[in-house]
């Protein structure tokens, strides 16, 4: 019999691993919901983004799988898997989201001064520097969904169905945070229910983009850690309006469904099902 802890099959259990991501996620944020000051706020804020990571780095390491331990390295610390050309054309695509979403805001009157820098963050948790914020949701979000949850799903799916079921998981688990004090989300159930709807929806066309980015670059996290940081930081500086990013949600799904068309093999090719670990062996090899 073969010893699980040498051989590359792996089983993932992806709803013991979304269930305990949930469960410890939003009793944290609920914490954060009824502590909403200062010290408390930020840290069961934090206890809850770093739930999902924490459950990924646990579920890997006590899984007696070197395969699985051995591919969670080679995701984080292996520069080799990032394709170059493949972060530029990933980079300038959602600049160019960027740009073409304020460009139409001018037909329905918007102002060009769109294109400019914000002088500050838009939000601030607990006193806690927005950057800051911005920079640990970046890596640590990325541990989580790419270091176990998105491969819990996508071992079992092409990647394009993938996309829409962990979008639609993504989302869902967002929600608490617009009873949160203080972040990004709070800001937008200020400003009304169809920008909370927006953003969720919007969720699920650009995982599509995130999924493209993870396994055009070999799986790699430290790609989506730069393209997510990328993401953040264009939406938080660069002067858009709440409107304009109505308009953005539109544009991202246009590009999503270009992205899909041009990478037909991408999205819908079925090798690596039931084999994720051994596929990706087999690709580097």
């Amino acid at each position: 019999m073969t010893n699980n802890t040498t051989n590359t099959a792996y089983i993932y259990r992806p709803k013991r691993f979304y269930i305990l991501v949930f469960a410890f996620t939003w009793f944290f944020w609920l914490c954060a919901i009824l502590f909403n000051e200062g010290n408390s706020l930020f840290l069961f804020t934090l206890l809850g983004l770093i739930s999902p990571a924490t459950i990924a780095v646990v579920t890997v390491l006590t899984s007696k799988n070197n395969a699985l331990k051995a591919d969670f390295r080679r995701k984080l610390i292996k520069f080799y898997r990032i394709k170059p050309l493949s972060m530029l054309i990933a980079i300038l695509t959602f600049a160019a989201i960027v740009v073409t979403s304020i460009l139409i805001s001018l037909l329905f009157g918007g102002s060009i001064d769109q294109l400019s820098f914000t002088e500050d963050f838009s939000f601030s948790i607990g006193g806690t520097s927005a950057l800051l914020t911005i920079l640990l949701a970046s890596i640590i979000e990325e541990l989580g969904w790419r270091g176990y949850g998105e491969d819990a799903v996508g071992a079992y799916h092409t990647w394009f169905t993938e996309s829409i079921i962990f979008g639609c998981i993504w989302a869902a688990w967002h929600l608490p945070l617009f009873w949160i004090n203080g972040t990004y989300h709070y800001g937008l159930r200020q400003l009304g229910p169809v920008y909370m709807i927006n953003f969720l929806v919007s969720t699920i066309p650009f995982d599509f983009i995130q999924t493209w980015v993870y396994v055009k670059n070999r799986r790699s996290m430290l790609a989506t850690i730069i393209f997510h940081l990328f993401v953040n930081i264009m939406q938080e500086k660069i002067a858009m309006t709440p409107e304009t990013k109505i308009i953005e949600s539109f544009v991202v799904l246009a590009a999503t469904v270009i992205i899909v068309l041009t990478n037909r093999d991408l999205f819908f090719e079925k090798r690596h099902i039931g084999k994720l670990l051994e596929y990706t062996e087999q690709e580097e090899g």
